[in-house]
């Protein structure tokens, strides 16, 4: 008896739903726009039926290099539903490393906004059959191809693309790291593992429907996703800025009553030293969540209290290593980065490949169901990245330091790669 199961959910089987059940409800606010979850999800089903009319298909890799904007949130969303691959590019990266990334992945097609489609267009590249950009301009360039207008070819593509063909397996998105050398690591997520991450970071960082989420950061981020995710799975309402600015940041949360946002230290740290602080009306504030780098524990416990709501530590890789330190538990150990969310285990190991006693330093690993695929055609960084334990079972290394009390509680201590080894002993900058 096959009961009344139904074929895995993936993201754009999440968007149709909301967009039919949620429809007046706002999905998506940028500045004086405003899009209603029914026009969001009529919006992504264009685009995915407009790159399929283009020649798109499962599995193909489109990159996406826009400054943030609904186009982007759409683009992205749209391009899942087409059953491609997303790729968003940190816009902030130099022209020749755009173009590597591009060639890496093997690209199909490019999404652009106008502002970085110049930047695009300097270098040929083969591969991309398939160049659209926001506003596009209407000459040839340099490189011998014209941009494909995004408003034009969605507005008259039909409703409903044919099937995406892909599965809960089927590659997601491929997000690069921030390496300081050489090209940066494709990232992989399958549609599966992305939306367990998002189910597991909106429970800990306490979305519900009526979250509407602040987004000041690059969508092309992984801190970025985190509220986009979270949001969509909640059925809320994103808010997009198109840069952080510290005073316009205050209006937005007062004027569009955010609840949610997930921001870096130095952002926060601009946040709580800022003069428009003792003005501002931060009553609509629920939970914030801070990643990316290191948090001071000055600022963490003055964050605490300042805000006036769940302020929320996380410590984390794109490749799927979380922990979340709850504001309650903050209190009892302020030095801490938390617990690993629910389905996540964590471990410590030496330099040996043996597990460490509790208390003791070692380099946190983890495995879980939010872990990624692997890096994009890179089988040698996947082994680097992989340690075996015991029982035959693969865990992702960090390459972080840390170590665990008697509660369960991780600590951060360094990077593995900088502990330097004297007279036996293993000595961190940190300490």
């Amino acid at each position: 008896m096959s009961g009344f199961d139904a074929p895995p959910l993936l993201l754009p089987d999440l968007i149709d739903r909301q967009s039919r059940w949620l429809g007046d409800k706002t999905a998506l606010v940028a500045g004086a726009e405003r899009r209603s979850w029914r026009d969001f999800g009529a919006g992504v089903r264009r685009t995915a039926s407009a790159l399929r009319e283009a020649g798109v298909r499962p599995g193909d890799r489109i990159v996406v290099m826009m400054r943030n904007s609904l186009e982007m949130v759409e683009a992205m969303f749209g391009i899942l539903r087409a059953g491609a691959v997303v790729v968003p590019l940190n816009v902030a990266v130099s022209d020749a490393a755009a173009h590597a990334m591009i060639a890496d992945c093997g690209a199909m097609g490019v999404i652009a906004s106008a502002d970085h489609a110049a930047r695009l267009a300097s270098q040929p590249q083969p591969a991309v059959r398939l160049w659209i950009c926001v506003a596009a301009p209407a000459t040839e360039q340099g490189s011998g191809f014209r941009w494909v207008d995004y408003h034009r070819m969605r507005d008259a593509a039909a409703l409903e693309p044919p099937g995406a063909g892909v599965g809960s397996e089927s590659i997601c998105n491929i997000i690069y790291s921030s390496g300081t050398t050489g090209l940066p690591k494709g990232i992989v997520h399958s549609h599966r593992r992305r939306l367990d991450w998002a189910r597991d970071l909106a429970l800990a960082l306490r979305y519900d429907s009526r979250a509407i989420t602040l987004c000041p950061i690059g969508l092309y981020s992984n801190i970025s996703w985190v509220g986009l995710l979270c949001t969509l799975v909640v059925g809320g309402t994103i808010v997009v800025e198109e840069s952080f600015d510290v005073q316009r940041t205050f209006e937005v949360i007062a004027r569009e009553r955010i609840t949610h946002s997930s921001m870096v230290p130095v952002q926060f740290q601009r946040l709580l030293e800022s003069p428009c602080l003792a003005t501002a009306n931060l009553s609509s504030l629920r939970s914030l969540m801070c990643c990316g780098s290191p948090l001071p524990l000055a600022l963490k416990q003055r964050a605490l209290t300042d805000f006036g709501c769940d302020f929320i530590e996380l410590y984390g890789l794109t490749e799927g290593i979380i922990t979340t330190l709850s504001p309650e538990d903050a209190r009892l150990r302020p030095s801490s980065v938390g617990l690993p969310l629910p389905g996540t285990d964590l471990r410590l190991i030496d330099e040996s490949g043996r597990e460490v006693p509790t208390g003791e330093a070692g380099e946190i690993v983890s495995r879980g169901h939010i872990a990624m695929t692997g890096y994009y055609n890179r089988p040698d960084a996947d082994a680097e990245a992989t340690w075996i334990d015991e029982q035959g079972r693969r865990w992702l290394r960090s390459g972080d330091i840390g170590r665990v009390d008697e509660a369960g509680f991780l600590y951060l201590v360094d990077r593995r790669k900088d502990m330097i080894i004297s007279g036996g002993q293993n000595i961190y900058p940190a300490d």
